[in-house]
């Protein structure tokens, strides 16, 4: 699993948050998409998805509007999911 961390660079505008949406909606539909959403205490966002490894993760946050367009920066995290299942990583 994969975060990639948006920082704001440029102001967004409403084509380009429309864009957004529908890489969202893409990777919705092709069972990637974990979670995302803005901050309330900081200028940007997080996506939270699923790709094989971090190559194809890259590539995914690479055609986010928001990132190719320039008007925001990326970072990208390896996610390792702690949960019940697996007893919390112990």
């Amino acid at each position: 699993m994969y975060v990639y961390f948006m920082k704001n660079q440029k102001p967004l505008n409403e084509e380009l948050i429309k864009e957004h949406v529908e890489h969202l909606k893409n990777l919705k539909s092709q069972g990637k998409l974990v979670l995302c959403g803005p901050f309330s205490d900081y200028p940007g966002g997080m996506v939270v998805y699923l790709a094989d490894n971090l190559e194809e993760a890259t590539s995914i946050a690479k055609a986010d509007p928001f990132i190719s367009s320039g008007c925001k920066t990326f970072e990208i995290r390896t996610l390792e999911l702690a949960n019940e299942e697996n007893n919390y990583l112990l």
